[in-house]
């Protein structure tokens, strides 16, 4: 375990774990998110101090973002009195990125990911899921893979509906690239060791964070719902009580 200060709690073998405030949000209308509520992490492959360290948070859930063969592959290690929930949205096609040989195709991919999370039903039901488990109360942790895509969207909505500006909630969903290096070296490591090291620069722009594909699920968001409120309300289906509740979570009152 690490901390880049008293207020933020950070894990060494999670290395996208961190609280959805951050330090404590400033909204809008001079309030602020509070922390401790909710968590936002890449998969919880963790060392034996992380595991204690997430277990004395005493989290009431962990909800999964991954696909079946993800959690196959990597499942998440239990943490004591959490109850495991999987909400499976389809993250990077992955037999798509075994073919990508340049950058444009990279990034074009990357902003269908994000516009399949408004246009998909399948990804607008799982969400819908996730976001009633949330209003369950917390502490809980949400994640992914990598915690940037799937988790990242999760958590710019969250602090939306907290009233976080867009200039701070891009600056948050942006932090990904400063905090994985590991995580995203030992990624980078296994494409080079399976495709070669010409490959790389292809692959890359689906390693990191990008506003551009933030921004490519909020235009999908205005074409078919008009703005992220109609997004939450009609595409996921959340009424006024829920998402109130959800806010007064975010903000302690």
């Amino acid at each position: 375990m690490t901390s880049s200060s008293d207020e933020i709690l950070r894990l060494a073998s999670a290395d996208n774990f961190r609280d959805v405030a951050g330090p404590g949000y400033a909204t809008v209308d001079g309030g602020q998110v509070r922390q401790g509520v909710f968590y936002r992490s890449n998969e919880l492959r963790l060392t034996d101090a992380d595991h204690g360290t997430l277990a004395d948070l005493g989290l009431r859930a962990v909800l999964d973002l991954r696909s079946l063969l993800e959690i196959e592959l990597h499942p998440d290690v239990e943490v004591p009195g959490a109850a495991w929930h999987n909400f499976d949205v389809s993250g990077i096609p992955m037999d798509q990125v075994a073919e990508l040989r340049d950058r444009r195709s990279a990034v074009d991919l990357m902003d269908r990911v994000y516009r399949g999370f408004v246009e998909s039903e399948a990804a607008r039901q799982e969400f819908a899921g996730l976001f009633r488990q949330l209003v369950t109360g917390g502490p809980q942790l949400f994640h992914c893979t990598a915690g940037k895509d799937r988790t990242g969207w999760v958590a710019a909505l969250l602090l939306h509906v907290a009233g976080v500006d867009d200039a701070t909630i891009e600056s948050d969903y942006l932090l990904t690239n400063a905090l994985t290096g590991s995580s995203r070296a030992r990624v980078e490591a296994e494409i080079v060791d399976a495709l070669g090291a010409e490959h790389l620069a292809a692959f890359e722009p689906t390693l990191v964070a990008d506003v551009e594909y933030l921004r490519s699920g909020y235009d999908a968001v205005e074409q078919q719902y008009g703005d992220r409120a109609g997004y939450l309300r009609d595409g996921l289906g959340l009424d006024d009580a829920t998402l109130t509740t959800l806010r007064d979570l975010l903000r302690g009152q």
